[in-house]
């Protein structure tokens, strides 16, 4: 069969990073051809009326990393339709039944923060929270900035651990190192809080009580520079924009739903990817924005080395599954008795434990295979600031209840488990937030088996692989791929979760994919012209 179309790079799968590094390519005057398996682009940054009227995300919801990153602004995305509205309070963290005292409101004030934690948890916690806040706001920026960077070990230690403007402090690399638990202990009192702040860090996938957690809690500090953001109209405003950008670069649309490539393979100075369709297109480059499972699965087909690719998959660790969704349409938000307002309850998120040995007991839990004694719940109801995405009277709440594994012990299923696992999720949220339940008109399930189908995430990890300190910065997803490239295969780039700096919406993966292939093309063409001129 014959090639039917040659372009300059193809960009496999549609999720913000692979489109973040093909805008990047596009700017820098390459042609890109992007190719989506799914009828919907976007991937886990997508959105889609689930119910009439309403605009459901699939995935993601609140996007936090991308806007420290300077991508939004680099790729003038605000002209292409993209607006954030600024989740603020950005959390909040309900007391249980019986408790007396108020919430814990998380405003972007630093100030609002400590008056809210002191009404709640006294004035000693207050003034902890400043000093943790004054202490891991400069450590979780410089961390940010090494996680919009490329992986390389001496520039990416220095960022990361803060060695630089540290002074080499040993307590500081112990600090990086130690469980996010054994952090939250050392400044703070109340049981409460710490179950708050533990699991707003446990958000990226990991318990608090396992080691190199700490900076993942630390980033609570960085919500007081920039709180997280709503993106007006779902998460998929995100994508939707760097599609638009893409084909205003391009001068077309460069995205192909619903015909994924099936295999890859290197063809003299390039690549030929195949796609569902039957479609052969050859490149120059090829950059893998899907699973890396997706990936070593596509060069298995175009003929790499099994025996390589095998030993890669037994080390890259994707895990027991990470959680479910509930995306529910209501006649209401949630009302918290112990919310000093309405609105300081509803506009970020609701983190919905107030015990850290709940977290470690659903974690265990889903490493057995087993369901959660009681179900870890965060809540978002993004319809009290946007109200575009729901119908006028109704609202829309998403529930998402982490440490779900995705293949449950014994004989069971997910087709039979998740309707009443759904169940005692909302019950968990009445629990809160009483009367909740009545307000649910209609709901969507997505169970670790349906997050992995619909979207692809193997496993139902949205993380795709565990971010665990050892599949971290230079060894994710395995040592030898760390650099997104793949050895032996050049002219291939890898992008997307799989990569560093892992998970969640960044986009920074995407942009340092775009740059290799920018700068190896720039080096191969000074080579070939040096070899010309030698030649004369």
């Amino acid at each position: 069969m014959s090639v039917s179309r040659t372009t300059d790079v193809v960009v496999i799968g549609s999720g913000h990073n692979a489109l973040v590094a093909a805008c990047y390519l596009a700017e820098a005057g390459r042609d890109v051809t992007v190719l989506e398996r799914d009828t919907v682009a976007g991937g886990a940054v997508s959105t889609v009326e689930r119910f009439p009227g309403h605009q459901v995300d699939r995935g993601s919801s609140a996007h936090i990393m991308i806007r420290h990153t300077g991508i939004i602004e680099e790729l003038d995305l605000a002209a292409h339709g993209l607006r954030y509205l600024d989740c603020d309070p950005w959390a909040f963290a309900p007391s249980p039944p019986g408790d007396e005292r108020p919430g814990i409101v998380f405003h972007r004030s630093l100030d609002a923060t400590c008056r809210s934690i002191e009404q709640s948890c006294g004035t000693r916690d207050a003034d902890a929270y400043h000093r943790f806040v004054d202490v891991w706001g400069p450590r979780s920026a410089r961390v940010m900035r090494a996680f919009s960077a490329p992986p390389s070990g001496g520039h990416l230690f220095a960022s990361f651990w803060g060695l630089e403007a540290d002074g080499g402090n040993l307590d500081l690399s112990r600090q990086f190192l130690a469980p996010g638990d054994a952090l939250l202990d050392e400044y703070f009192d109340d049981e409460r809080l710490k179950a708050a702040l533990a699991w707003f860090g446990a958000q990226s996938g990991p318990p608090m009580s396992e080691p190199g957690t700490a900076p993942m809690v630390g980033f609570a500090a960085l919500m007081h520079t920039l709180p997280p953001g709503r993106a007006v109209g779902g998460s998929g405003a995100l994508t939707s924009a760097l599609r638009a950008k893409l084909a205003a670069t391009l001068g077309h649309d460069a995205v192909t739903l619903g015909d994924g490539a099936v295999s890859m393979r290197p063809e003299g100075s390039g690549w030929v990817v195949t796609t569902e369709s039957g479609r052969r297109l050859r490149s120059h480059a090829v950059v893998a924005g899907c699973h890396v499972l997706t990936t070593l699965e596509l060069l298995e087909r175009g003929g790499y080395s099994r025996e390589v690719l095998d030993g890669w998959r037994r080390r890259i660790r994707v895990g027991p599954g990470i959680g479910m969704v509930l995306r529910l349409a209501t006649s209401d938000l949630p009302h918290y008795p112990s919310a000093p307002t309405p609105t300081d309850a509803t506009t970020g998120l609701q983190l919905l434990v107030d015990d850290r040995a709940r977290l470690r007991t659903a974690h265990a839990a889903a490493l057995a295979g087993e369901l959660p004694p009681r179900p870890a719940v965060l809540g978002m109801s993004f319809s009290g600031i946007d109200p575009t995405i729901s119908p006028p009277g109704e609202h829309q709440v998403t529930l998402w209840s982490q440490w779900h594994p995705h293949r449950v012990a014994g004989h069971r299923s997910w087709a039979d488990l998740g309707e009443s696992e759904a169940d005692r999720i909302v019950a968990e949220m009445d629990r809160f937030a009483p009367g909740f339940s009545g307000s649910v008109r209609q709901r969507h399930v997505q169970t670790p088996v349906e997050i992995e189908r619909e979207m692809g995430l193997i496993g139902g990890n949205v993380m795709h692989v565990e971010m665990t300190l050892d599949q971290m910065m230079m060894w994710r997803p395995v040592p030898e791929l760390a650099g997104q490239r793949v050895p032996h295969a050049p002219g291939l780039y890898l992008t997307g979760a799989s990569t560093h700096p892992g998970g969640g919406v960044s986009g920074a993966s995407g942009r340092s994919a775009a740059r290799l292939v920018l700068d190896e093309s720039r080096l191969l063409r000074r080579a070939w012209g040096l070899l010309r001129r030698r030649g004369r």
